[in-house]
Protein backbone atom coordinates (compact mmCIF):
# COMPACT_ATOMS: atom_id res chain seq x y z
CA UNK A 1 0.00 0.00 0.00
CA UNK A 2 2.80 1.93 0.48
CA UNK A 3 4.03 1.68 -2.67
CA UNK A 4 1.20 2.53 -4.29
CA UNK A 5 1.04 5.69 -2.05
CA UNK A 6 4.75 6.86 -3.35
CA UNK A 7 3.24 5.81 -6.45
CA UNK A 8 0.52 8.35 -7.04
CA UNK A 9 2.40 11.44 -5.11
CA UNK A 10 5.40 10.56 -7.76
CA UNK A 11 2.97 10.78 -10.65
CA UNK A 12 1.03 13.79 -9.35
CA UNK A 13 4.58 15.59 -8.96
CA UNK A 14 5.16 14.40 -12.36
CA UNK A 15 1.99 16.11 -13.32
CA UNK A 16 1.78 19.08 -11.57
CA UNK A 17 4.96 20.28 -10.80
CA UNK A 18 5.39 22.21 -7.25
CA UNK A 19 7.16 25.40 -6.94
CA UNK A 20 6.61 29.06 -6.77
CA UNK A 21 5.37 29.24 -10.23
CA UNK A 22 2.64 26.51 -9.67
CA UNK A 23 0.19 29.19 -8.54
CA UNK A 24 0.65 31.23 -11.18
CA UNK A 25 0.10 28.35 -13.81
CA UNK A 26 -2.71 27.53 -12.17
CA UNK A 27 -3.74 31.10 -11.85
CA UNK A 28 -3.33 31.66 -15.51
CA UNK A 29 -4.91 28.30 -16.60
CA UNK A 30 -8.20 29.61 -15.03
CA UNK A 31 -7.84 32.99 -17.05
CA UNK A 32 -10.72 34.28 -18.70
CA UNK A 33 -11.07 32.77 -21.87
CA UNK A 34 -12.51 35.71 -23.64
CA UNK A 35 -9.18 37.51 -22.89
CA UNK A 36 -7.40 34.89 -24.44
CA UNK A 37 -9.00 34.65 -27.47
CA UNK A 38 -9.59 38.50 -27.69
CA UNK A 39 -5.82 40.12 -26.60
CA UNK A 40 -6.60 43.54 -28.15
CA UNK A 41 -10.33 44.13 -26.90
CA UNK A 42 -10.44 47.33 -24.70
CA UNK A 43 -12.04 47.26 -21.16
CA UNK A 44 -15.03 49.24 -21.08
CA UNK A 45 -15.15 52.60 -19.88
CA UNK A 46 -17.32 52.87 -16.15
CA UNK A 47 -20.18 55.30 -16.62
CA UNK A 48 -18.52 57.93 -14.18
CA UNK A 49 -15.71 58.11 -16.60
CA UNK A 50 -18.09 58.70 -19.58
CA UNK A 51 -19.69 60.96 -17.59
CA UNK A 52 -16.59 63.25 -17.45
CA UNK A 53 -15.65 62.74 -20.40
CA UNK A 54 -19.14 64.30 -21.77
CA UNK A 55 -18.72 67.04 -19.12
CA UNK A 56 -15.31 68.14 -20.58
CA UNK A 57 -16.73 68.33 -24.30
CA UNK A 58 -19.75 70.37 -22.89
CA UNK A 59 -17.64 72.67 -21.20
CA UNK A 60 -15.29 72.47 -24.23
CA UNK A 61 -17.49 72.66 -26.85
CA UNK A 62 -18.93 76.56 -26.40
CA UNK A 63 -15.24 77.89 -26.67
CA UNK A 64 -13.91 75.68 -29.59
CA UNK A 65 -17.34 76.87 -31.44
CA UNK A 66 -15.93 80.64 -30.31
CA UNK A 67 -12.65 79.98 -31.98
CA UNK A 68 -14.07 77.88 -35.04
CA UNK A 69 -16.07 80.83 -35.62
CA UNK A 70 -14.19 83.98 -34.28
CA UNK A 71 -10.35 82.77 -35.42
CA UNK A 72 -10.11 79.58 -37.80
CA UNK A 73 -12.46 81.22 -39.96
CA UNK A 74 -11.71 84.43 -40.78
CA UNK A 75 -7.96 83.15 -40.93
CA UNK A 76 -9.35 80.80 -44.13
CA UNK A 77 -11.44 83.40 -45.38
CA UNK A 78 -8.33 85.80 -45.47
CA UNK A 79 -5.87 83.09 -46.95
CA UNK A 80 -9.38 82.48 -49.66
CA UNK A 81 -9.38 85.76 -50.40
CA UNK A 82 -5.91 86.68 -51.03
CA UNK A 83 -6.58 84.80 -54.60
CA UNK A 84 -9.12 87.50 -55.81
CA UNK A 85 -8.79 90.83 -57.17
CA UNK A 86 -11.84 92.58 -55.05
CA UNK A 87 -12.83 96.34 -54.01
CA UNK A 88 -15.28 95.42 -51.75
CA UNK A 89 -18.13 96.50 -53.56
CA UNK A 90 -18.06 94.80 -57.26
CA UNK A 91 -17.86 90.96 -57.51
CA UNK A 92 -14.54 89.23 -56.57
CA UNK A 93 -12.45 88.43 -59.21
CA UNK A 94 -9.79 85.36 -59.31
CA UNK A 95 -5.84 86.16 -59.67
CA UNK A 96 -4.27 83.27 -58.62
CA UNK A 97 -1.10 84.61 -57.26
CA UNK A 98 -0.62 87.96 -59.07
CA UNK A 99 -1.43 89.67 -55.50
CA UNK A 100 1.69 88.05 -53.62
CA UNK A 101 3.81 88.77 -56.72
CA UNK A 102 3.01 92.16 -56.97
CA UNK A 103 3.52 92.45 -52.64
CA UNK A 104 7.20 91.10 -53.17
CA UNK A 105 7.94 93.64 -56.01
CA UNK A 106 6.62 96.50 -54.28
CA UNK A 107 9.19 98.52 -51.97
CA UNK A 108 6.98 99.92 -49.37
CA UNK A 109 6.50 96.38 -48.62
CA UNK A 110 10.14 95.73 -47.59
CA UNK A 111 10.44 99.33 -45.94
CA UNK A 112 7.16 98.02 -43.64
CA UNK A 113 8.79 94.25 -43.35
CA UNK A 114 12.27 96.27 -42.46
CA UNK A 115 10.57 98.54 -39.57
CA UNK A 116 8.73 95.32 -38.23
CA UNK A 117 12.25 94.17 -37.76
CA UNK A 118 13.20 97.24 -36.28
CA UNK A 119 9.89 97.27 -34.04
CA UNK A 120 10.77 93.23 -32.92
CA UNK A 121 14.75 94.16 -31.78
CA UNK A 122 13.89 97.15 -29.76
CA UNK A 123 10.30 95.66 -28.38
CA UNK A 124 12.19 92.67 -26.96
CA UNK A 125 13.93 95.13 -24.88
CA UNK A 126 11.05 95.11 -22.87
CA UNK A 127 10.84 91.97 -20.96
CA UNK A 128 14.33 92.41 -19.54
CA UNK A 129 13.35 95.88 -18.31
CA UNK A 130 9.65 94.55 -17.22
CA UNK A 131 12.12 91.76 -14.89
CA UNK A 132 14.32 94.61 -13.33
CA UNK A 133 11.29 96.68 -12.47
CA UNK A 134 9.29 93.52 -10.90
CA UNK A 135 12.59 92.56 -8.88
CA UNK A 136 12.41 96.69 -7.91
CA UNK A 137 8.84 95.90 -6.68
CA UNK A 138 8.91 92.37 -4.95
CA UNK A 139 9.91 93.95 -1.87
CA UNK A 140 7.98 94.95 1.10
CA UNK A 141 8.71 98.53 1.73
CA UNK A 142 6.37 100.62 2.97
CA UNK A 143 4.75 102.92 0.00
CA UNK A 144 5.25 100.08 -2.05
CA UNK A 145 1.69 99.50 -3.49
CA UNK A 146 1.73 103.45 -4.45
CA UNK A 147 4.68 103.35 -6.68
CA UNK A 148 3.49 99.74 -7.75
CA UNK A 149 0.41 101.19 -9.52
CA UNK A 150 2.44 104.19 -10.60
CA UNK A 151 4.27 101.79 -12.80
CA UNK A 152 1.28 100.13 -13.68
CA UNK A 153 -0.63 102.88 -14.96
CA UNK A 154 0.66 102.81 -18.28
CA UNK A 155 -0.88 99.23 -19.08
CA UNK A 156 -4.36 100.63 -18.54
CA UNK A 157 -3.94 103.57 -21.00
CA UNK A 158 -5.19 103.35 -24.66
CA UNK A 159 -2.72 103.24 -27.56
CA UNK A 160 -4.57 106.63 -28.83
CA UNK A 161 -3.80 108.21 -25.29
CA UNK A 162 -0.06 106.88 -25.65
CA UNK A 163 0.15 108.25 -29.11
CA UNK A 164 -0.98 111.56 -27.92
CA UNK A 165 1.20 112.15 -24.75
CA UNK A 166 4.46 111.09 -26.89
CA UNK A 167 3.32 113.11 -29.64
CA UNK A 168 3.13 116.38 -27.33
CA UNK A 169 6.48 114.71 -25.90
CA UNK A 170 8.38 115.26 -29.39
CA UNK A 171 6.73 118.44 -30.58
CA UNK A 172 9.93 120.56 -31.39
CA UNK A 173 7.97 123.89 -30.94
CA UNK A 174 6.42 123.67 -27.46
CA UNK A 175 7.35 119.43 -26.28
CA UNK A 176 8.78 118.37 -23.30
CA UNK A 177 12.27 116.76 -25.43
CA UNK A 178 12.91 120.59 -26.35
CA UNK A 179 12.98 121.71 -22.68
CA UNK A 180 15.22 118.76 -22.29
CA UNK A 181 17.80 118.67 -25.16
CA UNK A 182 18.01 122.37 -25.75
CA UNK A 183 16.13 122.69 -29.03
CA UNK A 184 13.29 121.61 -31.15
CA UNK A 185 13.97 118.18 -32.76
CA UNK A 186 11.71 116.76 -35.29
CA UNK A 187 11.31 113.30 -34.31
CA UNK A 188 8.59 112.19 -36.34
CA UNK A 189 8.88 114.53 -39.12
CA UNK A 190 12.34 112.94 -39.57
CA UNK A 191 12.52 109.87 -41.88
CA UNK A 192 15.09 108.21 -39.81
CA UNK A 193 13.75 109.13 -36.52
CA UNK A 194 10.08 108.53 -36.80
CA UNK A 195 10.04 104.92 -36.37
CA UNK A 196 12.10 105.22 -33.56
CA UNK A 197 10.28 107.76 -31.97
CA UNK A 198 7.36 105.35 -32.25
CA UNK A 199 8.81 102.15 -30.46
CA UNK A 200 10.42 104.14 -28.11
CA UNK A 201 6.68 105.59 -26.91
CA UNK A 202 5.12 101.57 -27.15
CA UNK A 203 8.07 100.26 -24.97
CA UNK A 204 6.21 102.02 -21.90
CA UNK A 205 3.13 100.11 -21.65
CA UNK A 206 5.13 96.86 -23.07
CA UNK A 207 7.27 97.21 -20.21
CA UNK A 208 4.54 97.69 -17.58
CA UNK A 209 2.79 94.40 -19.07
CA UNK A 210 6.03 92.43 -19.00
CA UNK A 211 6.13 93.78 -15.28
CA UNK A 212 2.85 92.36 -14.23
CA UNK A 213 4.00 88.88 -16.09
CA UNK A 214 6.88 88.58 -13.83
CA UNK A 215 5.44 89.98 -10.37
CA UNK A 216 3.08 87.07 -10.94
CA UNK A 217 5.89 84.73 -11.52
CA UNK A 218 7.78 85.90 -8.57
CA UNK A 219 4.99 85.09 -6.35
CA UNK A 220 5.28 81.44 -7.59
CA UNK A 221 9.15 81.09 -6.98
CA UNK A 222 9.98 77.92 -4.70
CA UNK A 223 11.17 79.01 -1.29
CA UNK A 224 12.99 76.10 -0.75
CA UNK A 225 15.01 76.35 -3.54
CA UNK A 226 16.08 80.01 -2.77
CA UNK A 227 16.94 79.24 1.20
CA UNK A 228 19.18 76.60 -0.13
CA UNK A 229 20.99 78.44 -1.92
CA UNK A 230 21.15 81.03 0.30
CA UNK A 231 22.60 78.36 2.40
CA UNK A 232 24.83 77.30 -0.33
CA UNK A 233 26.17 81.08 -0.48
CA UNK A 234 24.66 81.82 -3.37
CA UNK A 235 22.95 85.74 -3.97
CA UNK A 236 22.92 88.47 -6.65
CA UNK A 237 23.57 87.66 -10.16
CA UNK A 238 24.41 84.04 -9.04
CA UNK A 239 20.99 84.12 -7.32
CA UNK A 240 19.60 85.52 -10.51
CA UNK A 241 20.55 83.67 -12.80
CA UNK A 242 20.90 79.88 -11.58
CA UNK A 243 17.84 79.97 -9.44
CA UNK A 244 15.42 82.85 -9.85
CA UNK A 245 15.76 83.06 -13.55
CA UNK A 246 14.87 79.23 -14.57
CA UNK A 247 12.04 79.12 -12.21
CA UNK A 248 10.24 82.08 -14.17
CA UNK A 249 11.29 80.61 -17.65
CA UNK A 250 7.59 79.85 -18.26
CA UNK A 251 6.73 83.61 -17.69
CA UNK A 252 9.72 84.31 -20.16
CA UNK A 253 8.40 82.16 -22.99
CA UNK A 254 4.85 84.17 -22.07
CA UNK A 255 6.67 87.57 -21.82
CA UNK A 256 9.01 87.00 -25.50
CA UNK A 257 5.75 85.06 -27.35
CA UNK A 258 3.72 88.75 -26.24
CA UNK A 259 5.90 91.13 -27.46
CA UNK A 260 6.82 89.87 -30.61
CA UNK A 261 3.33 89.38 -31.55
CA UNK A 262 3.06 92.79 -30.68
CA UNK A 263 6.09 94.55 -32.45
CA UNK A 264 4.36 92.27 -35.35
CA UNK A 265 1.03 94.01 -35.32
CA UNK A 266 2.47 96.89 -34.28
CA UNK A 267 -0.78 99.53 -35.47
CA UNK A 268 -2.62 101.91 -33.15
CA UNK A 269 0.50 104.45 -32.72
CA UNK A 270 1.40 104.57 -35.97
CA UNK A 271 -1.84 105.45 -37.16
CA UNK A 272 -1.94 108.22 -34.41
CA UNK A 273 1.48 109.61 -34.29
CA UNK A 274 2.82 109.31 -37.70
CA UNK A 275 -0.19 108.04 -40.47
CA UNK A 276 3.14 106.12 -41.99
CA UNK A 277 5.09 108.56 -42.77
CA UNK A 278 6.60 110.75 -43.68
CA UNK A 279 7.14 109.57 -47.00
CA UNK A 280 5.76 105.53 -45.86
CA UNK A 281 9.05 105.89 -44.27
CA UNK A 282 7.66 104.63 -40.53
CA UNK A 283 4.96 102.22 -42.22
CA UNK A 284 4.49 98.70 -41.20
CA UNK A 285 2.91 95.76 -42.22
CA UNK A 286 -0.02 95.99 -40.42
CA UNK A 287 -0.65 99.74 -41.09
CA UNK A 288 0.66 98.89 -44.91
CA UNK A 289 -2.57 96.27 -45.05
CA UNK A 290 -5.26 99.17 -43.63
CA UNK A 291 -4.06 101.18 -45.98
CA UNK A 292 -4.61 99.12 -48.79
CA UNK A 293 -7.57 98.11 -47.66
CA UNK A 294 -9.22 101.12 -46.72
CA UNK A 295 -7.91 104.06 -48.72
CA UNK A 296 -7.15 102.19 -51.81
CA UNK A 297 -10.30 99.48 -51.57
CA UNK A 298 -7.78 96.87 -52.11
CA UNK A 299 -9.14 94.03 -50.01
CA UNK A 300 -7.74 91.23 -51.37
CA UNK A 301 -4.09 92.33 -52.14
CA UNK A 302 -4.37 93.71 -48.58
CA UNK A 303 -5.42 90.08 -47.59
CA UNK A 304 -2.06 88.99 -49.42
CA UNK A 305 -0.15 91.38 -46.71
CA UNK A 306 -2.23 89.62 -43.41
CA UNK A 307 -1.29 86.21 -44.84
CA UNK A 308 2.45 87.09 -44.92
CA UNK A 309 2.17 88.61 -41.67
CA UNK A 310 0.63 85.93 -39.90
CA UNK A 311 3.26 83.20 -41.70
CA UNK A 312 6.02 85.32 -39.79
CA UNK A 313 3.69 84.76 -36.52
CA UNK A 314 3.29 81.53 -37.32
CA UNK A 315 6.99 80.44 -37.62
CA UNK A 316 8.44 82.36 -34.95
CA UNK A 317 5.73 80.73 -32.13
CA UNK A 318 6.48 77.64 -33.81
CA UNK A 319 10.19 77.69 -33.52
CA UNK A 320 10.12 79.20 -29.84
CA UNK A 321 7.43 76.12 -28.83
CA UNK A 322 9.83 73.61 -30.36
CA UNK A 323 12.75 75.06 -28.42
CA UNK A 324 11.04 75.44 -25.19
CA UNK A 325 9.71 71.56 -24.82
CA UNK A 326 13.31 70.37 -26.06
CA UNK A 327 14.66 72.51 -23.45
CA UNK A 328 12.33 70.93 -20.36
CA UNK A 329 12.60 67.62 -22.10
Amino acid sequence: MSRTVSHTVSRQSIDHPAGPGAADGASRSNATPGAARHPGKRRRSSPASRRQQRAAFLFLAPACVMVAIYVIWPILSTIRLSFFNWDGMTDPSFVGLANYVELFHTAAFYTALKNNLIWLFMFLLAPPMGLAVALYLNQAVTGIRLVKSLFFAPFVLSGVVVGLIFSWFYDPTFGLLKLIVGHGVPVLGDPHYATFGIVFAALWPQTAYCMILYLTGLTSLNSEQIEAARMEGAHGWSMLWHVVLPQLRPTTFMAIVVTVIGALRSFDLISVMTGGGPFESSTVLAYYMYDQAIKYYRIGYSASVAVVLFAIMLVYIVYHLRRMLRAEQ
